[in-house]
């Protein structure tokens, strides 16, 4: 099985992060304009959460409140998960579908070196699965 290594190897380890004291929409902007749907929520160097679409629906518009007026940290999640490169497609799978996240960040010695989202690691699967129907077919075919 593939590990979180391989996949940031192949997507490339762009991070794209926002401040906790910025407001909910400079953090919608940024998900637009980078067409991702989530955001690191990073104080210096420091991960201290992630605020994703799902975040926001939940979190302003169903209670009302305003993009511009609420800051990222009264809506992240917090505690973040994260994974190691080291960890494998499988584990992180696990992980997404247990406690229903979408995207990991991936930390290195105290440091984000990347993110894996949930489609990334569909996206690996089926990828192994290809190579492994491959070579069945080429072992039957011999």
């Amino acid at each position: 099985m593939r590990q979180v290594k391989h996949l940031l190897e192949a997507k490339g380890r762009q991070v794209f992060a926002i401040e906790p004291d910025r407001p909910v929409l400079d953090a919608l902007k940024a998900m637009a304009e980078h067409r991702i749907g989530a955001l690191l929520v990073m104080r210096g160097g420091d991960l201290v959460g992630v605020i994703s679409e799902r975040d926001y629906a939940r979190k302003v518009v169903l209670f009302g409140r305003a993009s511009a007026d609420t800051p990222v940290a009264e809506i992240m999640s917090a505690p973040v998960v994260t994974v190691g490169p080291d960890s494998t497609v499988e584990e992180c799978m696990r992980l997404c579908t247990d406690r229903r996240m979408r995207h990991l960040p991936v930390v290195e010695r105290g440091k984000v070196i990347g993110v894996v989202s949930i489609g990334d690691l569909v996206k690996a699967v089926i990828d192994e699965q290809a190579e492994q129907i491959e070579h069945l077919q080429r072992y039957i075919a011999s």
